[in-house]
Parts: C-alpha cells; sequence; structure tokens
C-alpha cells in the first residue's frame, strides 16, 4: 500500500497528478524525510500507471530535490532544500505568479486570493 493517494483527474497529465500527490504526503507528513520511496514497480502497480510513467515521476521529484537515491538503500524522501528562509520562498517565485496571473484573468481579488491561500495553509500541521 502506497503512504498517499492520487485522485485522478481527467484532462490533467498523470505524471503531474502524481507528482502532486507526493508533494502532498511530504507537506503532510505522511511522507516523512528519510522514509523510503516506494520503487517505479510499486508505483506503478499501486496506482496502476505505466511504468514509464512511474519512472518519470521518480525522476521529476529527484531532479527537484523531493526525493533524493541512496545506493543500497533505495529512494528517499530529502530533507528540505538548505538555504536561507528567503531563498527558498524564491523558489515558489513562479508559482505565486502563475496563481496571481490566474486570480487576475478570473477577476479575483487580492483579499480573495489570501483568504484562500490561508484556508489552505491551515489544512497542514506545521512541522516540527
Amino acid at each position: 500500500m502506497l503512504p498517499f493517494t492520487v485522485d485522478f483527474r481527467p484532462g490533467d497529465p498523470v505524471y503531474e497528478q502524481v507528482m502532486f500527490a507526493v508533494k502532498k504526503a511530504v507537506a503532510t507528513g505522511h511522507l516523512a524525510v528519510g522514509g523510503r520511496f516506494p520503487s517505479v514497480r510499486l508505483l506503478s502497480q499501486g496506482l496502476r500507471i505505466n511504468p514509464n510513467t512511474a519512472h518519470k515521476v521518480v525522476a521529476a521529484l529527484t531532479a527537484e530535490g523531493v526525493l533524493t537515491v541512496h545506493p543500497g538503500i533505495g529512494t528517499v524522501v530529502a530533507p528540505p532544500a538548505a538555504g536561507s528562509s528567503e531563498d527558498r520562498t524564491a523558489l515558489l517565485d513562479d508559482e505565486l505568479e502563475r496563481l496571481v496571473v490566474e486570480a487576475r484573468r478570473l477577476g479575483v481579488d487580492e483579499d480573495k486570493v489570501i483568504a484562500a491561500v490561508r484556508k489552505h495553509w491551515r489544512k497542514f500541521p506545521k512541522k516540527p
């Protein structure tokens, strides 16, 4: 059994949906730093996705620094990125810009966007 679930939505790439589910599991603590990540085979079988897609997910998450590979141990959840708080926040610039662009396109005002971000922020427990 996988330590996370994916509610597949039609129209969105499967690998992006799986990547989001993994990142969410890390953020909520369902996947702990240093914890073993399922193999490509287990990921493929558990989610009933193509093994090539599962491999693409693991490769992308490794490239992003969410996962790390240890020879003889396997793939594990990586610790958060090193650097200052400002450096880590800068990593979100592209996603934040997309959010602002989409909110403006939809005519959602700044206060409502901030309230929505707070609502989602509070869904996740604080990390120790």
